[in-house]
């Protein structure tokens, strides 16, 4: 049997991290907002997806994503279900991720892209020649 899920989406609000009494493991909740593949009356409908991270990557998805960051999560469906205070059965469908991939961030004005801290200065470039590619 497989359980298995693949998304793409952005966080809709910075990454929740704790770590469990007595071990110390850690546990990060977020949910990602997904496109749906299909517009309803002309809008684009959106699902709001829950997603619980551990471990180590746990820390790095606290650490490195923010509201805003697009990411692609690997995992599996986690179906639980509780009694509410008026004590009716209520369900929650959760993603376990096995795999967070930061796609990209939405960090802070003052950091720089890699392409950007590549090369800062446009006056250090030189002009390259057609002859002078070796291909």
């Amino acid at each position: 049997m497989l359980n298995k899920v693949v998304l793409i989406g952005r966080l809709t609000k910075d990454v929740d991290l704790k770590f469990l009494p007595g071990s110390g493991v850690a546990v990060a909740n977020f949910s990602i907002a997904v496109d749906r593949s299909f517009k309803k009356e002309g809008q684009q409908d959106v699902d709001f997806i829950p997603i619980t991270v551990w471990n180590k990557q746990a820390e790095s998805a606290s650490k490195y994503i923010h509201k805003g960051s697009l990411v692609g999560i690997s995992g599996r469906l986690q179906i639980s279900s509780y009694e509410a205070k008026d004590g009716t059965k209520r369900y929650r469908t959760d993603v376990v991720a096995d795999e967070v991939q930061f796609l990209d961030s939405k960090g802070d004005s003052n950091s720089q892209s890699p392409s950007e801290s590549k090369n800062t200065n446009a006056e250090s470039t030189s002009a390259v020649e057609d002859d002078d590619i070796p291909f």
